[in-house]
């Protein structure tokens, strides 16, 4: 059988920037308020029903893209103050108790609103492979979502290196206290970090359903397992973890199936997470220093 390397590997790569976009959205609510959001799928997916929908209404995908942008930076702030703002920090099993919550008060009525069939959300670009004589090299859909992932990391790097509220968020993530005395607004930073994490795990959520077999209640519920073994690999505390990682388990996920088949896609997830845990639990870039703090 002639395997398209090129294909499988451009494939791949799409593939796995949408794992590490959706991981680093993980991974700013772990910095934002150490808590792993296991409601950021279904967050994810209102998102991706409010695009769906507005892209209807008008006819034109972008808008539909900003409209998943802003519609999640809403709900990631109304979630934050208005449900997780009210939780009990001392106990880190409260937060993962309300995230499962949510998750199945989220979930539930998206379905009693719109139903539990699957519908198809077109992609802005084909999904046919690009061939350069008789190669197949990669799809213009996969380029995009390459370009958008990319400047999506670019934007948070900056973000977080080279402006005062990038260098405040981190502040009030691992030092509160201190933070405070310096004028830090913490309790603003959280939020703004709930924001931030909801707005980008929509845009991944939304990148990836044409890919699939689209949309519904459940449709991010996948993603999220991927991309949460990501940010565990990479390391909860380090962006850079999340973006190599998401990378690599693409690359492996895509040469996986199509050697292996589909099915042995969710065995592969488990081996690496089981390696990384057992060689390095904190994940592979993670520091222990921005662990322990």
């Amino acid at each position: 059988m002639d395997v398209p390397i090129l294909l499988l590997a451009g494939t791949g790569l799409a593939r796995g920037a949408i794992f590490a976009a959706f991981a680093l959205a993980l991974v700013l609510i772990w910095r934002a308020a150490r808590i792993a959001n296991f409601a950021q799928g279904a967050m994810a997916t209102v998102s991706c029903y409010v695009a769906f929908h507005v892209s209807a209404l008008t006819g034109n995908y972008w808008i539909g893209l900003a409209a998943a942008l802003v519609s999640g930076a809403v709900l990631g702030w109304i979630v934050e103050r208005g449900v997780m703002r009210f939780v009990d920090r001392s106990n880190p099993l409260a937060a993962v108790i309300v995230a499962i919550g949510l998750v199945m008060v989220l979930t539930s009525t998206l379905a009693i609103a719109f139903g539990a069939d699957y519908r198809p959300m077109p992609a802005p670009f084909p999904r046919e492979p690009i061939r350069i004589g008789d190669v197949a090299v990669i799809s213009p859909y996969s380029l995009f979502v390459l370009v958008v992932v990319g400047v999506l990391m670019a934007a948070l790097a900056l973000l977080f290196t080279r402006t005062s509220v990038g260098l405040a968020m981190r502040a009030a993530a691992f030092a509160p206290e201190v933070s405070r005395l310096n004028g830090v607004r913490v309790d603003r930073m959280r939020t703004l970090g709930w924001t931030l994490s909801a707005a980008v795990g929509g845009l991944a959520a939304l990148l990836v359903i044409p890919t699939e077999l689209g949309l519904n209640p459940h449709a991010s519920d996948q993603l999220f397992v991927y991309a949460f073994t990501v940010a565990i690999v990479g390391g909860l505390d380090s962006p850079v973890g999340a973006v190599v990682a998401g990378l690599a388990v693409g690359v492996i996920l895509t040469f996986v199936t199509a050697f292996a088949g589909a099915t042995f896609a969710p065995i592969a997830i488990v081996l690496i997470l089981l390696v990384v845990l057992l060689a390095r639990p904190q994940g592979l870039f993670a520091a222990r220093e921005a662990r322990v703090a």
